[in-house]
Formats: C-alpha cells, sequence, structure tokens
C-alpha cells in the first residue's frame, strides 16, 4: 500500500524531519503535537492552554485528513509532570465522546521546545 502524507496550515509545520500525519490505507498516524500555536509557531504559556492547544493542534490535523475525533482509536499523551493528569482527562472528556479511543499517559523528562504536553493519535477511516 502506498502512504499518503496530510499536512495543514491549521496546525504548526513539523520542527523536525516529519510530516504532520501519515496514511496508510485506512489508517492515519498523527505526528506528536506540542501546543505551539499555529500562526506565530510559538508555544503557549500555561499548562491548561498548552493541554488545550496540543488537542486542538491534534484535530485540526485529524480534520484535514477528512476524519473526525470519533473515529480516533488511540491517544498518547507524555507530560513532564503526571499531576497534569486530571487536566488532560478534562479537556479529553470535552473533545472526545463516549466511547473513549485507547490511551497511554506517559511521564517524560522533556519535551520539544520545553513544552509540557505532546499528544499523538491513530485514526481509523
Amino acid at each position: 500500500m502506498s502512504k499518503t502524507i496530510v499536512s495543514t496550515d491549521t496546525a504548526p509545520a513539523a520542527i523536525g524531519v516529519y510530516s504532520q500525519a501519515v496514511r496508510v490505507g485506512n489508517t492515519l498516524w498523527v505526528s506528536g503535537q506540542i501546543p505551539l500555536d499555529p500562526k506565530t509557531g510559538q508555544l503557549v504559556a500555561g499548562i491548561e492552554a498548552q493541554v488545550r492547544q496540543a488537542f486542538a493542534n491534534l484535530k485540526a490535523i485529524v480534520t484535514a485528513a477528512g476524519a473526525t475525533l470519533d473515529q480516533v482509536v488511540k491517544v498518547n499523551v507524555y507530560l513532564t509532570d503526571l499531576a497534569h493528569f486530571q487536566l488532560v482527562n478534562q479537556v479529553m472528556a470535552e473533545m472526545f465522546q463516549a466511547p473513549y479511543p485507547a490511551r497511554a499517559a506517559v511521564g517524560v523528562a522533556a519535551l520539544p521546545r520545553g513544552a509540557e504536553v505532546e499528544v499523538e493519535c491513530i485514526v481509523a477511516q
């Protein structure tokens, strides 16, 4: 099967050697999104704003691929402080509807550009 690259200017441009998302068949893999404002390329301030922006960036890419968050089957969340786990739950509850996607939440030492959160997902279309 061939792969198709998904790219949108409604989410931040890649800051490395990767694509925003790649589709193979009916599966879409969305690269990790940190809380960069897509217009300025700058990190937003504050943990709640960061969580919301990271998920907004993820949603923008999913939408650009012609999918919806209801089609997300797996989410990986990386946090520099697991004390923010409940905030992630709150934001996800606002953005996703039951039945919720599978998820992993992982504590990490650091993320690119000093971000406090990064999210990635897999979508089945």
